[in-house]
């Protein structure tokens, strides 16, 4: 999901505070967000719907409370995301594990944080993904100091195929964008 332009930065504290706050409270038996990316004029999801109703309904949810709050603590009126939800199905190991990479480590491709944890991402809770042994117990270990805003897995390709291919390295990182 994208936001206005001139909205304030998602990533700082208050606006990436409501984001969260909003992921928390969208979480329904058939709707999780399972991870998520938070970047400066952007989000990025991860998540799993029971039907493609769900999967509407939950996102459309989600993009109405997190617009909201903002309006709210932001104080401002208006538009904050800038079109609707683009998504696609992932439907293979690979794709997932692409998906994961890309959205767990997204703030190396933006130039936000060349190394290390993101902390406006999710990888707190996705310390099972990890290969190394470093970043699991870290990430284990930063992760029960928080109360998670985002839900398990519950589908085999999102909790178990995708590892088939490997679990995830520290130096995993999304492609970079094309040069024009």
């Amino acid at each position: 999901m994208r936001a206005v332009s001139g909205l304030a930065r998602l990533r700082s504290d208050l606006a990436f505070g409501v984001v969260i706050r909003g992921i928390r409270a969208a979480q329904r038996a058939d709707f999780r967000v399972v991870h998520y990316s938070v970047q400066r004029d952007h989000v990025h999801l991860v998540v799993e719907a029971a039907s493609a109703g769900a999967l509407s309904s939950g996102m459309r949810g989600l993009a109405i409370r997190v617009a909201r709050r903002l309006n709210v603590a932001l104080r401002r009126r208006g538009k904050v995301w800038g079109d609707r939800w683009h998504g696609r199905a992932l439907r293979s190991p690979r794709e997932v594990r692409n998906a994961l990479v890309y959205v767990l480590v997204n703030a190396r491709k933006h130039g936000e944080l060349p190394l290390g944890l993101d902390g406006c991402a999710s990888i707190y809770w996705a310390a099972d993904c990890f290969a190394d042994a470093l970043y699991r117990d870290g990430l284990a270990q930063l992760g029960r100091t928080r109360a998670p805003p985002v839900a398990p897995p519950h589908t085999w390709l999102l909790a178990k195929g995708w590892r088939r291919l490997g679990l995830l390295r520290a130096t995993d990182a999304p492609r970079a964008a094309a040069k024009a």
